[in-house]
């Protein structure tokens, strides 16, 4: 039997995700669609312990708030040794980012890197408040 069968890197709960660490700055601009990316999200599949790595794209229309990239960046990183799968951590961010926010509208679009021969990309689009003319 090959050793590494059946092993499991621990990983921890979904209290390990830190929304406590987002930052917003005031904004008062124009209407605009924002787009922040990063390649670099990990979380660990809760199935097999194995890293679960993807790209992580947020548009957003800014309503009177913008996240604070060092602080989306810390709350991401909080994912990393965190037992979720890939299309809850999808629904995860989002929330978090959206009740941070209050959005015109938000989308946000995870790219999983391929896992056992099979792609997945998972999208949550919503709008919320609308602004007034600025």
């Amino acid at each position: 039997m090959p050793k590494a069968e059946g092993f499991q890197i621990p990983f921890e709960s979904h209290d390990a995700i830190k929304p406590q660490l987002l930052e917003t700055l005031p904004y008062q601009g124009e209407t605009q669609r924002i787009t922040y990316e990063t390649r670099e999200f990990t979380a660990m599949c809760p199935f097999s312990g194995l890293p679960d790595i993807g790209q992580i794209t947020l548009e957003y229309t800014p309503h009177d708030h913008l996240v604070e990239l060092k602080s989306l960046k810390y709350y991401l990183l909080s994912y990393r040794q965190v037992g979720i799968y890939q299309e809850d951590a999808t629904n995860r961010i989002f929330k978090d980012l959206f009740s941070l926010l209050k959005p015109q509208h938000m989308k946000l679009t995870t790219v999983y890197n391929t896992r056992g021969g099979i792609d997945t990309t998972a999208v949550i689009e919503k709008s919320g408040p609308k602004s007034s003319l600025k």
